[in-house]
C-alpha cells in the first residue's frame, strides 16, 4: 500500500543535528497518522507515494520543523508562584497565577531551564526551535485508518512526539 492521506504509517527514525550529533532514536516502529496532526508538514509531503521498506533522508530547517528560538518566549518568575520541588526540566503548562510576564503565550508548555533561590527561568520554545535537522526515517508498515482514527485524524495520545506539529499547529509539541 502506498502511503497517501488519511493512512496510518508504522515508522523508525534517528534524528541528528545539522552535525550529525544524535537527538533522538526510535528503534520500535510506532503508527502516526498520515494526513492530520501526528506528523510534521514536511515530514508528510516527503513520505507521500512511499511503501513499506522505503528509506528516506531529510534535512530539515527550523521553518519546517519547530520553528525559530524565539527569545520572548524565556521569562522570570518568582520561585514561590511554583509548588516545590522545582527543577530543571521540569516542565509547566502556561504559567502560574500571579506571574510577572502577563504578555506571555497561556497555552504553551514552559521548561524549566535555571533555578535561583529567589527565581526560575522558563523557556516557551520547543526544546529543537532554531535547529536544522537531519532525519533518516524507515517505513515499517502502511494501513487504511480505522474509522476512529478518521475522525479524530489521530492514531491517539502516543508518548512518541518529536515529529509532532510545530509551534502554533494543534497537536503534540514535545520529545519523548
Amino acid at each position: 500500500m502506498e502511503i497517501h492521506s488519511p493512512c496510518v504509517v508504522s515508522l523508525t527514525w534517528k534524528l541528528a543535528d545539522a552535525q550529525n550529533r544524535p537527538l533522538d532514536e526510535l528503534t520500535e516502529p510506532v503508527e502516526f497518522f498520515y494526513g492530520g496532526d501526528d506528523l510534521l508538514a514536511k515530514v508528510e509531503e516527503a513520505l507521500e507515494g512511499h511503501e513499506r521498506g522505503a528509506e528516506l533522508h531529510l534535512q530539515l530547517e527550523p521553518a519546517d520543523a519547530f520553528g525559530d528560538y524565539r527569545p520572548e518566549l524565556v521569562c522570570f518568575e518568582e520561585r514561590k508562584l511554583f509548588a516545590e520541588p522545582v527543577e530543571v526540566g521540569m516542565a509547566y503548562e502556561g504559567l502560574p497565577k500571579g506571574h510577572a510576564t502577563p504578555d506571555m503565550p497561556p497555552e504553551t508548555v514552559y521548561i524549566v531551564t535555571e533555578v535561583y533561590p529567589t527565581h526560575i527561568v522558563l523557556d516557551g520554545n520547543h526544546p529543537l526551535a532554531g535547529m536544522a535537522l537531519r532525519l533518516h526515517i524507515t517505513v515499517r508498515d502502511v494501513r487504511e485508518a480505522t474509522d476512529g482514527e478518521l475522525e479524530a485524524k489521530s492514531v491517539g495520545e502516543s508518548t512518541i512526539t518529536v515529529l509532532g506539529s510545530a509551534p502554533g499547529k494543534p497537536g503534540r509539541q514535545t520529545m519523548h
